[in-house]
């Protein structure tokens, strides 16, 4: 009894809240559906978008997410700047970021971001952040 009683408080605690929104700001389509994919698989709400500028667009439309994994070197507006607006923005400046980036961190570092994760990604790592900032 003790152990299925340990065993369904391990299941709760490491399931994502319902629901859980989070927004996938990458450029490259392929890495951006398989984190998509994968999130949606744990259990996650995805919202996904190309760049920057539609990063803020569905930000100012949707609701806003729990979570924002973000790429730093994206056409059109990159995460560097639209971090900058986010920050500037105070409906939606509390979102955390994680940093989702080739760059080492210290060149990502200018991004007070709530998480930095370099690429190629680690998927196991990359859901623990996520359920970190889910609740």
């Amino acid at each position: 009894m003790l152990e299925e009683i340990k065993d369904s408080t391990y299941e709760r605690m490491t399931q994502p809240a319902a629901h859980c929104p989070v927004l996938i700001v990458e450029d490259d389509a392929d890495l951006r559906e398989m984190m998509a994919q994968l999130l949606t698989l744990e259990g996650y709400e995805t919202a996904t978008v190309a760049n920057g500028r539609e990063a803020l667009d569905y930000l100012h439309s949707a609701v806003a997410p729990q979570v924002i994994l973000l790429d730093l070197m994206m056409p059109i507006m990159d995460g560097w700047e639209f971090h900058r607006r986010l920050e500037a923005d105070p409906e939606i400046a509390t979102v955390p970021v994680i940093v989702l980036s080739a760059l080492d961190q210290a060149r990502a570092k200018t991004i007070h971001a709530a998480a930095f994760l370099k690429k190629p990604l680690d998927f196991d790592r990359l859901l623990d952040l996520v359920r970190t900032y889910c609740h």
